[in-house]
This record gives structure tokens, sequence and C-alpha cells, in this order.
């Protein structure tokens, strides 16, 4: 097949899915299920607003309980998009190309789905905007000492970063859909999003400028994101929170989970929309190498957890006991089953390439940190300093519900992105193709 051919049926096989969606019955019966779970979320939502936090099970001493854990999980998601699409753009890694569309999409889902938790765990949402610093008639400033405030600054500008390099990622390919449309409405939708697009020299040269140096900029927000997340458990006197390997620790947990997440969607898109030619075996390979490496990191962060708790003795030592053998040793021995048992399937290659194997490990490590993030928090707090201040933390309906209409809120935004724009990056994989790697 000569090279032409090959961008033509690479450029048909992308840009016809939003379309001619190969698959409609199918996306139909899972955005059905995924709206529904979203419904969900209003309703729960609703019943806060109206009540008050209160209809959680967050109680004195755990004043946190699922909405900042189940925050810190969907943050922990978001990361991979940027380290597949942002580092390994720099690092020249034509693997990424395959990938990145949709790894980019994933994070601003996760990232909005994670925001949102702090704002209704506030109380009064409504009020969301103090946390900025803004002119008021008070005088009124944020506490800048606070990593809460550091917090709120951390995760927008990581999220308004991550939405501009995944807008001017996809606007080449936003033009050639527009070009490919038939019907009226599909070339005036993509024609507005391509903000004027003929692929001329100067603006080949002006958008690699700007993809380049907003790649630059959003590889250390990876890093610092999640290490400022830390800083709320690590900047607090409470035992099994006051360590130093929080920041890398929280950082490799993250990409863990981020980079399974994204092996299940790759996989999951692979066979629905029958792009085992460009989604390959090479790229399952890739996402389990770079899953099983993140995940022997974060192991290494529970052992050096079990290293300070002896070194430091005392209440931290106490903590970890409680851990392993309290009333929410579930969670730790959990996370170790979920986290590490199945992982080791992916040191061999035809573990890593097999879609059911692959797609089931990533899928018991997301649950896995989940408990781990449960851990952290619960074990931590549900005793306090004093043996009269124990109270234990029960999630209630709300506190489930809500979680799993942010689930299908997730899942939903990221199928209307399947179905309507460009799911993966073909001009990236052709420039692959011209170098003689695709």
């Amino acid at each position: 097949m000569s090279r032409n051919e090959t961008f033509r049926r690479v450029t048909g096989e992308v840009i016809t899915i939003p379309l001619r969606f190969p698959a409609p019955r199918t996306w139909w019966i899972m955005f059905a299920v995924t709206g529904t779970m979203t419904l969900l979320l209003f309703v729960s939502a609703g019943m806060v607003l109206v009540n008050g936090p209160g209809v959680w099970g967050n109680n004195i001493p755990v004043g946190w309980g699922f909405p900042i854990a189940n925050y810190i999980w969907w943050i922990g998601i978001g990361h991979a998009g940027t380290l597949i699409s942002a580092m390994l753009l720099l690092l020249q890694q034509g693997w990424r190309n395959s990938l990145n569309r949709f790894a980019e999409a994933m994070t601003l889902f996760a990232v909005a789905c994670g925001g949102l938790y702090p704002i209704i765990h506030l109380g009064r949402p409504w009020y969301f905007y103090w946390m900025a610093p803004y002119p008021n008639t008070m005088d009124i400033w944020p506490q800048f000492r606070s990593p809460l405030t550091w917090d709120f600054f951390a995760v927008l500008t990581y999220l308004l970063v991550s939405a501009a390099f995944w807008y001017i990622g996809i606007i080449p390919d936003l033009a050639s859909a527009r070009d490919r449309a038939t019907k009226r409405r599909w070339q005036v939708f993509y024609g507005l999003l391509a903000l004027g697009w003929r692929g001329a020299g100067r603006h080949w040269l002006r958008w690699r400028q700007a993809y380049v140096i907003t790649a630059a900029i959003a590889v250390p927000l990876v890093v610092s994101v999640h290490s400022e997340i830390s800083m709320l458990f690590a900047a607090g006197p409470i035992p099994g929170w006051n360590s130093t390997v929080f920041p890398a620790y929280f950082v490799l947990g993250a990409a863990f989970s981020g980079f399974a997440v994204v092996t299940m969607i790759a996989i999951v898109l692979r066979h629905m929309l029958r792009l085992q030619d460009l989604v390959t075996a090479r790229h399952l390979d890739m996402l389990g190498r770079m899953t099983l490496a993140t995940g022997l990191m974060t192991g290494y962060g529970y052992v050096m957890e079990v290293f300070t708790a002896f070194y430091g003795g005392g209440y931290e030592l106490e903590t970890l006991q409680d851990r392993y053998a309290g009333p929410y040793a579930w969670t730790f021995w959990g996370a170790i089953l979920f986290n590490f048992v199945p992982l080791q399937l992916l040191w061999w290659r035809k573990w890593r390439v097999s879609p059911v194997t692959a797609f089931l490990v990533c899928l018991c490590v997301a649950v896995g940190m989940w408990c781990e993030r449960y851990m952290l928090l619960v074990t931590s707090l549900y005793r306090d300093w004093l043996d009269s201040s124990i109270n234990l933390f029960h999630p209630t309906f709300w506190d489930w519900s809500l979680y799993a209409g942010f689930i299908g809120l997730f899942l939903s935004a990221l199928l209307l992105f399947v179905r309507f724009l460009p799911v993966i990056s073909v001009f990236e994989i052709k420039e692959r193709i011209e170098a003689g790697d695709g």
C-alpha cells in the first residue's frame, strides 16, 4: 500500500467516526446507562444542597470522608493524560499518537469531576469563589499559607492548561472533519471549532510553537498538583499523614491509577470502534509497562510508610498497626490485594497485550487505589488524640450515590467526546508514518 493510500485510510478510519458512527446501538445503550447514573448525581447533589453535608457520613473527628477521598482519586486518574501527551511529546515518543487524544479528554473529565467534590463539600458551594483573591468590600483575602488555598490554584491551573493543550492539539483534525463533512450542521459545528484553520505554513508554525510551549507548561503541573494535594495531609500533625515521602508517593500513585484507566479506555475504544490498526498490541504493551513501572514505584511508597512508622514509633506505629488489624483493615489489605497481586501478570508480554487480562488488571488497580485513598483518610481521622474522640465513619447512601453519579458524569462526557470529536490524532500519526515510524 502506498503512503498516500495509507494516509487516506488513516484519515477515513478516524475522521468518519463522528460523521458516520460505526457502533450507534452500543453507544446508545452505554449512554443510557451512564446518563441514568448522571441523573443520580444531580439528585444526590440536590439533596446535599437542600439538607447540607449532614446527609453524608462525615462526623467528628472524621470531617473528611468520601468527598475528599474521591476527590483525590479523580485528580489522580487525570494525571496519566498529561503524562502520555505532554511529557512523551517533549521526549518525541511516537507511540503516544494513538493514545494522547482520548487520554487528554479523560484528564479534563476526571479533573472536572474531582474539582466539584470540594465545592459540594463546602456546605455553601455558591461561595466557592471566596478561595480566589479578588477585591471585596471587607478586604478579606485567602490564607496563602494554607494548603487548601494552594489546592484551589493548583487544580484550577491544571484544568485550564490541560484544556488549552487538548484544544490546541485537536484543531487540525477538526479542520479535517469540517472538510469531509457532507451535512451543513457538521460543517458549521467543526468549522467554528477549527477557528479558520487552513493548513497554511504559518498556521503550522504558530500551532507547533503553541503546542510545545503548552506541553512544557503542563509537565511540571503533573508533579505540582498531586504534590500539593499531598500537603493537605503532610502539613498537619496527624498520625499516618505527617510524612515527607507523601509528595512523591501521591504523584506516583496518581500516575499508577491514571495509566490503568487509560488502558481500560483504550481497550474499550479499540474494540467498540474497531481501531485495532491504530491502537495496536504495541500500545497495549507500552501501557502495561508504564502501569507496571508506576505500580512498583507506588509499592515502594508503601514500604517507606512502614519504615517511617517503625522509625517514628508512638502514634505513627499505632496507626500502622490499626491499618493492619483495625476496623478498617479491609481498606489496607484491599489496596494491597487489588493493586499489587494482579499487577504481577504485567511482567509477561502475553498478558500485557491480552485485552481481557489487561482490562481486568487495570480495573483491579482502579479499585485498589480507591481503597488506598479511603484508608489514608479514615484510618488517620477516626481516632483523635484523646480516647474519648473516637468515632467510626460509615458512608451513607448519599455518599455512594454521589460517587456513582460522578462516575456516570465522567463516562457520559467521555462517550459524548467519542461520538462527536476525532478520538485519535490523525495528523500526528501521519507525521510518524512520514518519518518512517508508522
